[in-house]
């Protein structure tokens, strides 16, 4: 009975510094990234949920549903030695891992990207700015035509008009 309750303390130690990793893995996200409001809080609800879900599974399987008092004793022991011996350590190096691929991201990025800008303004030199030139050019000559054949209209009607007072006058 008491080695059971000794393999349950440990058990439960482990859990205490498994919830110390998930802490410090939503830690680590934060310090790498920047992150709104409202993912601070989701990440939140998730690590409480993850924490819960980690040591109700823990009380069923290896304790059949027994909650004693020293399983939350182990688990409090087991995060504390976690974060005074690993977590700082594991922060830092986490965090300079990510830094440093964000940074060979980016210039991955910067490298792709050049030959792409340059590849753009080929193509808009070669095929936007003749279909451009056309289309604007295009639009000059509509307006000027259309203007033409209103004034032309106009004059006909005004042309027209003055032939039907001529034969109205012609009549009388």
């Amino acid at each position: 009975m008491i080695t059971n309750q000794a393999y349950l303390f440990l058990i439960f130690i482990a859990n205490g510094i498994l919830i110390g990793v998930i802490f410090d893995f939503f830690r680590i996200l934060r310090k790498s990234f920047k992150t709104a409001d409202l993912i601070t809080y989701i990440e939140d609800i998730l690590f409480w949920i993850l924490t819960g879900a980690i040591i109700l599974y823990s009380i069923f399987v290896f304790s059949n549903g027994e909650i004693r008092f020293f399983m939350f004793i182990g688990i409090l022991i087991g995060t504390i030695i976690y974060m005074l011996v690993a977590s700082k350590y594991i922060i830092k190096v986490n965090v300079n891992i990510i830094t440093f691929t964000k940074k060979v991201i980016k210039k991955i990025i910067k490298i792709i990207y050049i030959p792409l800008k340059i590849t753009l303004k080929l193509i808009r030199k070669i095929f936007i700015k003749p279909i451009s030139f056309i289309t604007i050019n295009l639009q000059k000559i509509s307006t000027k035509t259309s203007k033409k054949l209103h004034n032309n209209l106009k004059n006909f009607k005004i042309s027209k008009n003055n032939s039907k007072k001529l034969k109205i006058k012609k009549e009388f």
